[in-house]
């Protein structure tokens, strides 16, 4: 068959396959409906609370949105963790085999074409004659050359509902992928901000230390002049070792927050250190947008809606058996002693047929796959619509924390101003000989107590703002086409 005759017969076949996929049996996908509300119950509300500034929606839509916390150290490491994350590295193989399974799919619209080539050598024996037996030899080659082609046209669809199936989970595994992006990034970044946040505390406590250092020195020669009792010593020292305790405990808390961020960007957590630098403690503002967004801008949703997509071809696939196979079959081949006549035309021997065959009886297994495909199509739609009410929950309850924890820090900043003060007159009383020692540890006991808690709740803010951005889906869309070379690169650097 020429080249031109070869490539006449693939478009015939293509163009033949597209017009019966219009046959194709099973309920045609329609994407199932999900709970939604008009807005964010825990929003702020036009003109009232301030603790969700605004900010460029385009910030979220180029996909780097830990940039709206202005951090070159962030940065520098989630560019490491998009190349050698080896979960996202993982998710970059998912979507690679998903595309393999599509093709795989789209292959069986095609025409199956086989060749065999046989070669044998036969002889020996001997011809009985009466009383005697004759030799006789028999020996001679003999060679077997055919092609064959088979093709079943899709006649009802179980070939297009395949590749329908195949693509929504194609398209599944790019939202997969996006989440599993989304959630390292989340996850990098929120252990970052908890190692800045070591970084100030283990600061402030060196600073009290140095500070209860020195009351415990006034102490010790109020003791030694016999102004205060041995009491006061032992209260000082104490206070000194508590502090010194709490320090340590931080610095090991440093230490695994590091671990995991070396482990996060691909490398072993001997390898990483990251020096101390200032924290800031920034919350930028988050674009909200309306609910309905939301369906568009977390990738869970859209894998789960995918995954519908899926189930609900295979519903097709399933009900084509009820449906004669229907095969297309030709063959030619040739055959002689001496490989010079496999090319002889005129011995040539070729057939064509069709094979059509139905099922007749299989005690209802048919029936039973079709209800079986039908009930996993209903399973995927609870989950969807339970994936959109758990990402809603998300996105109101981080909007409540959120405010929550804006109005903790203002309180917690007058509680530890007024800390500062009451522990700064108590020491001084005590100077003065009014108060006795145990007054100054509970008034140092509450001043830093509070200088902690306001700390801790500026990182809370900002890991709240990060699962914010999370729960609103980062910076993917599912319009947005997925960059399939960079991605492979990505994960697999050489």
């Amino acid at each position: 068959m020429s080249c031109r005759n070869a490539r006449t017969t693939g478009i015939v076949a293509a163009l033949l396959a597209a017009a019966l996929a219009g046959c194709a049996v099973g309920p045609d996908y329609i994407r199932p409906d999900a709970p939604t509300a008009p807005t964010y119950k825990e929003a702020p509300q036009d003109g009232g609370a301030t603790w969700l500034p605004a900010a460029p929606a385009d910030t979220l839509d180029r996909g780097d949105w830990w940039r709206l916390f202005d951090d070159p150290e962030l940065a520098r490491l989630a560019g490491e963790l998009d190349a050698a994350n080896q979960t996202i590295a993982a998710a970059v193989a998912s979507y690679r085999q998903a595309q393999a399974l599509v093709k795989e799919a789209r292959a069986s619209y095609f025409p199956s074409v086989s060749g065999s080539l046989s070669a044998q050598r036969t002889g020996g024996g001997t011809v009985q004659g009466g009383n005697s037996s004759v030799a006789q030899s028999t020996a001679g080659n003999r060679f077997n050359f055919s092609v064959n082609g088979d093709w079943a046209p899709d006649f009802w669809g179980r070939v297009s509902r395949t590749v329908e199936s195949a693509r929504a989970s194609e398209s599944a595994s790019v939202a997969d992928l996006a989440a599993a992006r989304l959630s390292a990034q989340g996850e990098l970044a929120i252990d970052y901000f908890s190692l800045r946040e070591a970084d100030f505390e283990a600061d402030l406590l060196a600073r009290t230390i140095e500070g209860y250092e020195r009351a415990l020195a006034i102490t010790q020669n109020r003791y030694t002049a016999g102004v205060v009792a041995k009491t006061d010593v032992l209260q000082a020292e104490t206070q000194l070792a508590t502090t010194r305790a709490s320090l340590t405990t931080v610095r090991a808390n440093r230490a695994r927050f590091e671990h995991a961020i070396a482990v996060l960007t691909g490398k072993a957590p001997g390898a990483v250190t990251i020096a101390p630098a200032p924290w800031s403690a920034v919350v930028p503002g988050v674009p909200l947008g309306v609910p309905s967004d939301l369906l568009q801008r977390r990738p869970d949703i859209a894998s789960a809606e995918r995954q519908v997509a899926a189930a609900n071809a295979r519903i097709g696939v399933e009900r084509s058996a009820y449906f004669p196979s229907v095969t297309l079959g030709t063959s030619i081949g040739n055959g002689g002693a001496r490989i010079g006549d496999l090319f002889s035309v005129s011995a040539a021997v070729w057939s064509i047929g069709v094979t059509a065959s139905q099922l007749i009886f299989d005690a209802g297994a048919t029936s039973a796959r079709v209800a079986g495909a039908e009930a996993a199509r209903d399973a995927a739609i609870a989950r969807y619509r339970q994936t959109v009410l758990t990402a809603f929950q998300a996105v109101e309850d981080q909007l409540a924390n959120a405010r929550a924890q804006a109005e903790q820090a203002a309180f917690l900043k007058t509680a530890s101003d007024a800390a500062d003060l009451t522990e700064q007159q108590i020491l001084n009383r005590y100077r003065a000989g009014q108060l006795s020692y145990t007054d100054v540890v509970t008034a140092q006991a509450s001043a830093l107590s509070a200088r902690r808690a306001l700390v801790q709740v500026a990182v809370n803010r900002q890991v709240s703002a990060i699962t914010l951005i999370q729960a609103l889906g980062g910076g993917w869309d599912v319009n947005a086409p997925v960059e399939t070379e960079s991605s492979v690169r990505a994960a697999n650097p050489r």
